[in-house]
């Protein structure tokens, strides 16, 4: 983890397997095609977030093998270990900007945000609420500093804030339906 209590591109696969281990014990295979399958469709194939190997989070005690090795057709699940970790994982803050890894981490936290206690969930809806009206004010700032500026960064902008805006609305109505 970051020092600001973020996530590295590798722990986000580790939140991704962890994650998807929570729902149901699953075979290697179909576990390591799963993360792949999500995480390239949110954000794209990267090298960044290939992840520390399924082998490694067995040999941390995070999961285990439900029955002797069968190779890619060995069930894993996840231990009590590996649900601690994956709240501590799920609990860690957003760094500002909107960049593909903070993009495919808000994916993560909304797929598996029903794992968490009512308390813990709440938290990170509103941690996602303050860290849109973050970027929301960083982009109306540069909009107020470029407003005589000729081109399309204006329409850029307004399009850009215009979608913040109604995340900051949708957060909002998430927020009232936890409450």
């Amino acid at each position: 983890m970051y020092a600001d209590n973020t996530l590295t591109p590798k722990e986000v696969s580790r939140l991704c397997a962890l994650g998807t281990l929570a729902r149901g014990a699953m075979p290697y295979g179909e576990l390591a095609s799963t993360i792949r399958h999500f995480m390239d469709r949110v954000q794209g194939p990267s090298l960044d977030v290939m992840g520390t190997s399924l082998e490694f989070l067995k040999y941390e005690g995070l999961v285990q093998a439900a029955a002797p090795d069968q190779g890619e057709d060995t069930r894993l699940t996840i231990t009590d270990s590996g649900r601690a970790e994956l709240e501590l994982l799920l609990t860690t803050n957003i760094r500002p900007g909107a960049t593909d890894i903070n993009k495919l981490i808000v994916a993560l936290k909304f797929r598996f945000l029903h794992l968490l206690d009512g308390t813990a969930r709440q938290a990170q809806v509103d941690a996602l609420i303050d860290a849109t009206e973050v970027e929301l004010a960083r982009l109306a700032d540069l909009r107020g500093h470029h407003t005589g500026d000729g081109g399309y960064l204006l329409m850029w902008l307004d399009h850009e804030i215009d979608t913040l805006e109604a995340r900051v609305n949708w957060l909002g109505t998430l927020d009232s339906k936890l409450n």
